[in-house]
């Protein structure tokens, strides 16, 4: 008999959200793998839980190599506990890994559902919740972030983003720059804990709140694109959205593509356009 690979979400602020079950699975199960083995400490003295099995760390740094040595486990029968310092393991945090590991060796995983700052941020948000997406941390080098923003500019469902509180400026701007001023959003900041904030505005005025400080853990949640029409861009708006797109390092044949899917055209009459604006010496 194969064991069971339990994913348990923890805290992400008040120690009172935790789910009845973890502090269950903390006392039974016969490995914890832990993305902070000290934090896990913490964690089991404020539930009053004590660990019978063996503690593991599991964090970024170690995951390929001790993913292996946990699917031995399991495959030898052991009930193994995945948690990591805040939310569901998996979501921006370890986990992926040894879950596809694990359903590769057709090893059960089941989860102890807890608390989310991806759904938490979303519900506080304002913003519609009906369709959403979650990109996880945006990448730390503006020209790559700036980048990806601009594959989503389109994108009609909610967006919600990580962010480490001292490039918050800097993204917001950038989304200011790839979505729009305008653009709605909200910054949810220290979730469930003691000085909860949840700060809601256009992306520019959130920017220039966000350049004076922000301390904390924070999730970002950004309105999805405005529905939008073939007959509100004309011509001319097509060539400069290219243009712009050209001038930030794109190559032109993927700037066209681009401003295609945004104003929701063939290719086709994107780059008609850019052609004609050519001979016209535009």
């Amino acid at each position: 008999m194969t064991g069971t690979l339990v994913l348990a979400g923890t805290p992400i602020g008040d120690i009172a959200d935790a789910p009845p079950r973890l502090a269950e699975e903390l006392a039974g199960a016969d490995v914890v793998a832990a993305e902070d083995t000290r934090r896990l400490r913490r964690l089991t003295q404020a539930l009053g839980v004590q660990t019978r099995g063996r503690v593991v760390s599991y964090f970024e740094g170690n995951e390929s190599a001790r993913t292996p040595e946990l699917v031995e486990e399991l495959l030898g029968g052991a009930r193994v506990l995945l948690v990591t310092d805040a939310g569901m393991p998996s979501v921006s945090d370890p986990g992926y890994r040894l879950v596809a590991a694990a359903v590769e060796k057709d090893v059960r995983v089941t989860a102890v559902p807890g608390p989310s700052a991806v759904l938490t941020a979303l519900a506080l948000s304002g913003l519609p919740v009906d369709r959403f997406c979650f990109e996880g941390f945006l990448p730390r080098k503006a020209g790559e972030r700036l980048s990806r923003l601009r594959e989503v500019a389109a994108e009609r469902r909610t967006l919600v983003y990580f962010e480490a509180p001292h490039r918050l400026d800097d993204t917001l701007a950038a989304m200011a720059e790839a979505f729009g001023a305008d653009r709605r959003a909200a910054v949810c900041r220290e979730l469930t804990k003691t000085y909860e904030e949840v700060r809601r505005g256009p992306l520019a005025e959130l920017a220039r709140w966000a350049a004076e400080g922000v301390r904390g853990e924070i999730t970002v949640v950004v309105e999805g694109a405005p529905e939008t029409g073939p007959e509100e861009l004309d011509a001319t708006e097509l060539v400069r959205r290219v243009r712009v797109r050209e001038e930030a390092g794109e190559r032109r044949k993927e700037a066209i593509a681009a401003v295609a899917v945004e104003a929701g055209l063939p290719k086709r009459v994107v780059f008609d356009a850019v052609v004609a604006a050519k001979r016209a010496g535009e």
